[in-house]
């Protein structure tokens, strides 16, 4: 097979380029995120700004702009070996050396356990910069530049590198060292005497790493290659120790890779689970672009007349990154992960998200699917909350993630008036709603006297507030939690609505929803101004102002009237509101931490007492729209979000931040429902003044 060259690609500064965010075509040189040496070259600045790439599978390849490893799941190759789950760090990284004009430069990066980082390869990258969300770095080596770029092959646990000599006066020398491992990701390999099976195959190597294991490939479009076992020991993860976590590792170098390239030439690097992936860099990389192009093309052809920013767009793009497939009997669907790099599909995450990852960016075929295969796991008229990386069965620990699966099909509906589907799906919802009435697990049942739900037993956490500390949850919120009943009440409501579309009876329906709306009055606290958080808990009504009550407001049905209504977005808004979301608890509030930090139980202990959540923007955004009537105000809130796709996730959004500013990154580095809150909102607010049906 031929060795493809630059020439063979589109060319966008000399290097390969992908869906990027100005134009739905792809056909713009100007990449969104960029970043020169004033941050590549500083070595904080340049760990602590992460790319992720998936497959669409629940793999993902990801590290940081330096080139080091920071976390446990970073590597080059972690792959679902169950999808979506099941997912094993393969392939850890590579360390390349160019050879060029007589002299060695070394372009990766390396923290050890002394503190000493070396080789100091960041130390040479001209620029970085995504392409759609494939990371590509521009290395130089004296007059000569180097490109790198990174993607993989949507469904497959296939990561590929492509190198290309953009600019030398003569050829160089490639030398590439494949460093691998074979892990759970949420552990760490200390090395032992582990003895892999390293063979030497066409193009390349495999490895088998132990008996039973599924066996990897490191290959190459053209290059020798040299088998090699040594273990490098102790890599420091900086981000570890921050987490409070174990954070040294060793992984094996399992072999070098040496290649010729003259000016203009390129090289392949394929790291997989397949014995035969395409190793032809120009077809491997078409397919990589079209599936942008064709995201982007679905995307605008549901905003047609729309004006859409570039950073819209990098979301709609990424968005894409959550969406990934799960067999549910045996028939192929798909569900949502949560958050990268260590979240599973959590059945609240999904549905709060579905609206914003498929709707709002054209992909409603997408969302029927993820309805209709979740809707074979309801069990006792509740959704699994989590599934395990182990394959055990589901917990179903959960009183929201039901109720936010009326939102989501009621959000379907809306868009779409598919009424086959509703069909479908009824019986489901009918038998949930019931379920909920007589009572279900953990003590989650419908109070007559009030028309509310009431969940919750001591040493569980049921809604999304779930932190846990050894045995003391954090923030139990057991009674009547106040977006738990806005959910309820909009579900009682939307089963009116699908019960008055297919014919069939709809008092019982109506009735509740009265009741829910009557029973609601009780959540007023007058002499705050706002919601109750949580009624007849344990100690009483919870007065505590948090972020909860946005929803008895962003839901499309809400149980108070407009004067009430502006009150709760007022109150948020004024105490709780951050740039990149909603505290969890007022600053005045005695349990308020300002900072998430520290070990897990000190994290933990801060996760809902302040910390800001991204993922509450979105709704504050719809409900503050709601009151004030003013799309440009109510996407002002989303504004930031300009400036969080350049930090630590780069091109996506994340999951928390600290409550005090400057508000600084933290948890996971992309979140599922942070993201599709934003698109959902940002839809509300483009489309506010537009014509129905348009």
């Amino acid at each position: 097979m031929g060795r493809a060259t630059a020439q063979d690609y589109p060319r966008c500064g000399g290097i390969p380029t992908g869906a990027l965010m100005d134009d739905p075509n792809g056909t713009t040189c100007t990449p969104l995120i960029s970043f020169g040496r004033e941050l590549c070259g500083d070595v904080a600045s340049a760990e602590s700004r992460e790319w992720l790439v998936t497959n669409g599978l629940g793999g993902f390849s990801s590290g940081t702009v330096g080139g080091q490893l920071t976390r446990r799941y970073h590597g080059l190759l972690i792959a679902a070996l169950h999808p979506p789950l099941g997912r094993t760090l393969l392939v850890s990284k590579f360390d390349e050396v160019v050879e060029y004009d007589g002299r060695p430069y070394p372009l990766a990066t390396n923290r050890w356990r002394s503190g000493v980082i070396e080789p100091q390869g960041y130390r040479r990258i001209e620029e970085f910069h995504l392409e759609g969300m494939s990371p590509v770095w521009t290395y130089a080596c004296a007059d000569a530049l180097l490109s790198k770029k990174v993607w993989m092959e949507y469904g497959a646990n296939t990561t590929y590198i492509c190198y290309c000599l953009e600019r030398a006066s003569e050829g160089a020398r490639l030398s590439i060292k494949a460093l691998v491992n074979y892990r759970d990701f949420h552990n760490l390999t200390r090395a032992g005497n582990w003895r892999m099976g390293i063979s030497q195959v066409e193009r390349g190597l495999c490895i088998n790493a132990f008996y039973g294991a599924t066996p990897f490939y490191v290959l190459s479009s053209a290059s020798n290659v040299q088998p090699c076992h040594q273990w490098y020991r102790a890599f420091e993860l900086s981000a570890e120790a921050l987490r409070g976590m174990n954070h040294q590792e060793d992984h094996l170098h399992a072999g070098t890779f040496e290649v010729e390239l003259k000016p203009g030439g390129s090289v392949l690097m394929a790291v997989s689970t397949d014995a035969s992936p395409d190793l032809d860099a120009r077809s491997a990389l078409d397919r990589f672009d079209e599936r942008g192009k064709t995201l982007m093309r679905q995307f605008h052809d549901v905003h047609r007349g729309v004006p859409v920013p570039a950073w819209i767009d990098q979301l709609a793009l990424a968005a894409d990154q959550f969406v990934v497939k799960r067999k549910v009997k045996e028939k192929d669907g798909y569900t949502v992960i949560a958050g990268y790099h260590w979240f599973s599909d959590w059945g609240r995450d999904t549905m709060v998200a579905l609206p914003g990852l498929t709707l709002a960016t054209g992909r409603a075929e997408v969302a029927r699917n993820i309805l209709l295969a979740w809707s074979g796991f309801v069990d006792g008229g509740m959704l699994p909350n989590r599934f395990l990386e182990s394959g055990e069965k589901p917990d179903f620990n959960t009183v929201d993630a039901a109720l936010w699966y009326f939102n989501a099909v009621r959000s379907y509906w809306s868009h779409t008036r598919d009424k086959e589907f509703l069909k479908q799906v009824f019986p489901v919802l009918c038998d949930m709603i019931a379920a909920h009435m007589r009572g279900t697990r953990y003590n989650i049942h419908l109070d007559r006297n009030d028309g509310l739900l009431y969940a919750g037993q001591v040493g569980l956490q049921l809604t999304w507030m779930d932190a846990k500390v050894g045995d003391q949850v954090v923030t139990p919120r057991i009674g009547k939690p106040v977006e738990i009943n806005a959910l309820w009440l909009n579900a009682l409501v939307a089963m009116k609505e699908f019960a008055d579309e297919l014919g069939n009876p709809a008092d019982d329906f109506h009735r509740a929803a009265e009741d829910a709306t009557k029973g609601f009055e009780r959540f007023w606290n007058a002499s705050k101004g706002y919601c109750f958080d949580v009624l007849d808990g344990p100690e009483g009504n919870d007065a505590s102002l948090r972020p909860n009550q946005i929803f008895t407001v962003a839901l499309p049905e809400s149980p108070f009237d407009p004067e009430r209504q502006r009150a709760i977005v007022d109150a948020v808004g004024r105490y709780l509101q951050a740039s990149p979301g909603l505290r969890t608890l007022a600053p005045d509030d005695p349990h308020y931490k300002g900072t998430y930090a520290g070990n897990q139980e000190d994290r933990d202990g801060a996760y809902h007492q302040g910390t800001v959540w991204g993922w509450l923007i979105g709704p504050f955004a719809k409900a503050h729209l709601r009151v004030h009537n003013d799309p440009s105000v109510a996407a002002s809130f989303l504004a930031p979000v300009v400036h969080q796709i350049h930090a630590q996730g780069l091109g996506t959004v994340g999951e928390i931040y600290d409550a005090d500013p400057p508000f600084l990154p933290r948890g996971c580095i992309a979140q599922a429902w942070t993201l599709g809150g934003i698109l959902e909102a940002w839809e509300k607010t483009a489309m506010h003044d537009l014509p129905v049906g348009k």
